[in-house]
């Protein structure tokens, strides 16, 4: 089995917007659904997604409001904004053009010595 990957500084909140895009969760599903999508391999401890969520919320990229989870908890439910979908899909754009310079360098031949 590989190792767990930590999450890259400034990659959590794509991530979290990402997640938000089919239901408003609660920071447990949030991770939940994070580490069952990724096979467990992203280390993400919820000292950091805490953080995350309230930067967003700062940011208007997501709104919360409190209900009741699935074992009758009380939690704050997390829904994306349109400023949020805005930002996800900008800093997806930016995201894959990065993995494919990253790529194009982890996949280049020798150069011949000049």
């Amino acid at each position: 089995m590989a190792a767990d990957i930590d999450v890259l500084q400034g990659t959590l909140d794509m991530l979290v917007l990402k997640t938000l895009t089919w239901r408003a969760m609660h920071g447990y599903d949030i991770l939940d659904w994070l580490r069952r999508t990724t096979d467990h391999a992203l280390r993400i401890e919820d000292a950091a997604l805490y953080p995350a969520l309230h930067r967003l919320e700062a940011r208007g990229l997501v709104e919360s409001e409190w209900g009741l989870s699935a074992n009758n908890r009380k939690a704050r439910f997390y829904t994306l904004t349109p400023a949020g979908r805005r930002a996800l899909k900008a800093e997806a754009k930016v995201w894959q053009r990065y993995v494919d310079v990253v790529g194009k360098v982890m996949t280049a031949a020798q150069e011949d010595p000049a």
